[in-house]
């Protein structure tokens, strides 16, 4: 296998689809602006990305090593540019629930894929922790580079020229998918079981394994805070720092940047301490910056936004939660994989895909509710409680891994 050419496309389709997925905050705020739609309405994009993410993950990870990884992640690709087309022409709320629902089909593909082939290009769990940081890193560059591809087709006067971007992320998409085809890939994949059902029977034995049940509550947990933030920043920066729409958006980035950044040093970081300990003073740092930075928000006197030095402290401050935030998704990813056989990473990886999208969508829906009925100022206290859920997980989770081992 040329790993090598594997791994860099691995990168690539992670990094389109971090795009593509992580814009759902950016259309929530044009869906507000354009057409005419409320906070809870907008929160509904969510969940047509992670339902289909969850429910094509479940029915397709069992058998996809049967399919082959290269071709799921080739047919993800040329999905999403059909999607990104129809988005252009379509322009409407509609339209973008069909957007988001093939992208998250689209990525399920991608997703399951990609975690499973990192699998077969590793040989040791720390090699497994350190890659999967590594492209969990590079998809937050992606998510990042959103913030500023969006608002670079952004029109004063025109509401729907933003629509323009759909056209170079169609590009992006196409490009992926032609050095993706010039990849080579071995056909001898490991299979979980003797034929699709008992494929399937594989994939639902996991769900009884203790380990496997307090994981996939520790990436739900994580993913709602994760996601509740990310998607809800770019409004909670229009409504309560006051800022315009192009450098609320931007501003966001700043937390894509933070997560990018912060997986990037955990993949390195791991190499010499325990996961475990990285992962806990993290979360407790990341529920006292909530504690102490979102009260200075209250009362907050903003004058007119010219510059961005005319934006508040706190603009810059709040999404540096993501730099903590940031190892905790890919290293109990990695941590459980690599306690498993190979040839269940597939089942367990769709599993992980199902819950982080049902994760994903509680999160937003959630935040999008707190959003309307507490206001902005107030929703984001709300992620404390699956934080303080979340540090109980890992605590689990670390004694089982540890066990396992001995």
């Amino acid at each position: 296998m040329k790993k090598i050419g594997i791994k860099i496309s691995l990168f690539l389709n992670y990094f389109v689809f971090a795009i593509l997925l992580n814009s759902v905050g950016i259309v929530i705020l044009k869906s507000l602006e354009n057409y005419n739609v409320d906070e809870f309405q907008a929160s509904v994009l969510e969940g047509f990305k992670d339902i289909p993410i969850a429910i094509v993950s479940f029915l397709i990870a069992s058998f996809l090593p049967r399919i082959g990884y290269k071709k799921a992640m080739l047919s993800g690709l040329f999905i999403a540019t059909v999607a990104c087309i129809a988005m252009y022409y379509g322009n409407s709320f509609w339209t973008a629930k069909v957007l988001f629902a093939a992208v998250g089909v689209s990525f399920a593909l991608i997703k399951v894929s990609v975690f499973t082939v990192v699998g077969l290009v590793t040989d040791t769990a720390k090699a497994h922790n350190s890659l999967m940081s590594t492209i969990e890193g590079v998809f937050m560059i992606g998510v990042a580079l959103a913030y500023f591809l969006f608002p670079a087709f952004n029109t004063e006067g025109e509401p729907d020229a933003w629509l323009r971007v759909y056209w170079v992320l169609a590009g992006m998409t196409s490009l992926s998918f032609v050095f993706l085809l010039c990849t080579k890939f071995e056909k001898n994949n490991e299979i979980p079981g003797s034929d699709l059902i008992d494929d399937v029977k594989q994939m639902i034995l996991l769900c009884v394994k203790l380990l496997v049940v307090v994981f996939v509550s520790a990436a739900f947990l994580f993913v709602m805070v994760e996601q509740g933030v990310m998607t809800w920043l770019p409004t909670f920066n229009t409504q309560v720092l006051k800022l315009p729409t192009n450098i609320s958006i931007m501003m966001a980035s700043i937390f894509a940047l933070a997560l990018a950044v912060g997986r990037i040093a955990a993949g390195f970081i791991t190499q010499y301490i325990s996961w475990f300990y990285l992962l806990v003073v993290c979360v407790v740092i990341t529920m006292f910056m909530v504690i102490f930075i979102l009260p200075q928000t209250l009362n907050l006197n903003v004058q007119e936004i010219q510059t961005f030095s005319d934006i508040p402290l706190i603009g810059y401050v709040f999404p540096l939660i993501g730099l903590f935030l940031s190892p905790i998704y890919p290293l109990i990813n990695s941590t459980v994989l690599s306690a498993l056989p190979k040839k269940v990473h597939s089942p367990m990886t769709g599993l992980i895909v199902v819950f982080s999208a049902l994760g994903g969508t509680a999160g937003s829906r959630i935040i999008g509710w707190l959003f309307k009925t507490v206001g902005a100022q107030q929703a984001f206290y709300y992620t404390l409680i699956p934080m303080a859920l979340l540090l109980v997980s890992l605590f689990l989770l670390f004694k089982m891994t540890r066990k396992n081992e001995h």
